[in-house]
């Protein structure tokens, strides 16, 4: 069974970056589709960013494409999304998730229910 851990959030001002990791591990992920997801306190789970094998085709919410970037490192078996010019309303438990490989449109990539792996989550708190 796969799992997944999350690592570089934290906090930064309004305007910073922050680079997320997730390494895969107990099987390679290669063959997944791999996402990101955010969480704010009191709203639901949010798809972010996903890719297919190989970072073939990446997809983005409106709400963060030109400032984020998802991309992986399939040798390292290793998720990342790069986040520049942070706003506020980034802050958010984000989760990185993963799924084998089908075919899915962009509202399927980003979509919760469509990924069985998740990991724990790490946190990024952008202030002003």
């Amino acid at each position: 069974q796969v799992q997944l851990v999350e690592s570089g959030g934290g906090s930064v001002q309004v305007g910073g970056s922050l680079r997320l990791s997730c390494a895969a591990s107990r099987g390679a992920v290669s063959d997944f589709r791999m996402a990101w997801f955010r969480q704010a306190p009191g709203k639901e789970r949010e798809g972010v960013a996903a890719t297919s094998p190989g970072g073939v085709f990446t997809y983005y919410s409106d709400s963060v494409k030109g400032r984020f970037t998802i991309s992986r490192d399939d040798t390292l078996n290793t998720l990342y999304l790069q986040m520049n010019t942070l706003k506020p309303e980034d802050t958010a438990m984000y989760y990185c998730a993963a799924v084998g490989n089908r075919p899915m449109n962009r509202r399927e990539a980003l979509t919760v229910a469509e990924y069985t792996y998740w990991g724990q989550g790490t946190q990024v708190t952008v202030s002003s």
